[in-house]
C-alpha cells in the first residue's frame, strides 16, 4: 500500500488522543512512527535504529515505546526500551503484534494503532505509574519519515 494513502486514511486526531490518553496514567511515552518508502531489512531492526534515531533511550525511566509502521513494506513492529521490556517480557509484545496484525489484516489501520497505544498504555500504567505531574518527553503526533 502506498504511504500516502495509509496517512490519508488514518484518523490521526484519533490516535494522538489515543496516546494523550494512555500516557496520563504513566510516566512512560509512546510514539508512532510511519516509514516511507520499502526496504529490506526486519521490521524490527529497522525500528531499533528509529528508536535511536528519535532519541527514545533518553526517557528519564527509560519507559518509551516506538509502535513503527511501514505500510508500503507492509511490516511493522512495536519496541519498548529496556525499563519496559524488563517488565514485560517476550510474551506481551508477541500478543501485541498478533492482535495488531489481525487489524491490519482488515485494513482497519487506526484501530490496529489504538489496540497498540492501548495495550502499551496499560502496560505501562502498570509498571510505571504516574505518580504526580510528569513531563511529556516526547510528542504524542504521528512522525512519519
Amino acid at each position: 500500500m502506498r504511504t500516502h494513502r495509509f496517512i490519508r486514511e488514518l484518523e490521526h486526531d484519533r490516535i494522538t488522543r489515543a496516546i494523550k490518553a494512555a500516557e496520563a496514567k504513566t510516566s512512560g511515552q509512546i510514539r508512532v512512527f510511519l516509514q516511507r518508502g520499502k526496504f529490506d531489512e526486519d521490521a524490527l531492526e529497522r525500528a531499533q535504529k528509529k528508536f535511536a534515531q528519535l532519541e527514545m533511550e533518553k526517557t528519564r525511566e527509560r519507559n518509551a515505546v516506538l509502535i513503527f509502521v511501514a505500510p508500503r513494506a507492509q511490516k511493522f513492529a512495536v519496541i519498548g526500551d529496556e525499563g519496559v521490556h524488563q517488565k514485560c517480557g517476550e510474551k506481551f509484545w508477541r500478543d501485541l503484534v498478533a492482535r495488531m496484525r489481525e487489524h491490519f489484516l482488515r485494513e482497519d489501520f487506526t484501530q490496529a494503532l489504538v489496540e497498540g497505544i492501548e495495550s502499551t498504555g496499560e502496560l505501562l500504567a502498570k509498571h510505571f505509574p504516574r505518580t504526580g505531574p510528569a513531563p511529556n518527553e516526547l510528542p504524542d503526533e504521528i512522525v512519519e519519515g
